[in-house]
């Protein structure tokens, strides 16, 4: 892959991009979109975390879903974007604290789990960019980039804010938020909001790296 644009774009800071070392929690909706954003721009050495498979429900928002029920997400990414590298694993609270994030110049985390993201963000927060409630929504005008103690409006980030403050953790680090009010109470998803997600997440790691 010449990746002539981005090297255009870039100049001589794509060298950056090229020697990072990112983390992905989570290759869902809005982490498989990271992921292709950021390998797409030149970013190579990815690790990427997550232990699902593939389900019907996760066409219409989860890159490699299609045609690939069954199959371990990591296992078909691995295949689409064969530099990276790939952690089947289970993301608890005992693998967020044995695992050494230290390595890493960013993370990003994509994942589900409240407690998990408290977790992660104790860990890394200088390094961390965390999504939010993407589900339920159709407005990808409604996205927002801030810090967490700054959101508003998003019922998953009041949850670890309120989660952050028990534990008299007062530190800033960046997520990505959605005013928008949620439009169903179940499941519903749309690619144009989880997919800006994922995008406006890696446009946030780029511009932590080139930094």
């Amino acid at each position: 892959m010449a990746l002539t644009r981005c090297k255009e774009l870039f100049g001589s800071d794509f060298e950056k991009l090229t020697k990072a070392k990112v983390l992905i929690l989570g290759v869902g909706g809005v982490g498989s979109f990271a992921l292709d954003c950021l390998y797409k721009s030149g970013i190579r050495d990815i690790t990427i975390v997550d232990y699902d498979s593939y389900d019907t429900t996760n066409q219409n928002r989860q890159i490699g879903a299609l045609g690939n029920e069954g199959k371990l997400k990591t296992k078909v990414l691995k295949e689409l974007y064969p530099k990276i590298t790939t952690i089947n694993q289970k993301m608890d609270l005992a693998w967020v604290e044995s695992f050494d994030f230290e390595p890493y110049d960013i993370v990003l985390d994509c994942a589900d789990t409240t407690k998990v993201k408290v977790e992660v963000a104790k860990k890394c927060y200088k390094k961390l960019i965390m999504s939010l409630g993407s589900a339920k929504r159709y407005d990808f005008s409604k996205i927002e980039v801030s810090t967490i103690f700054k959101t508003h409006g998003d019922a998953l980030a009041r949850k670890i804010r309120n989660e952050l403050k028990k534990a008299k953790f007062n530190k800033k680090f960046t997520v990505i938020f959605s005013t928008e009010e949620p439009k169903v109470k179940e499941k519903g998803s749309f690619v144009g909001v989880t997919g800006a997600f994922g995008l406006a997440i890696c446009s946030e790691a780029i511009k932590k790296i080139l930094s």
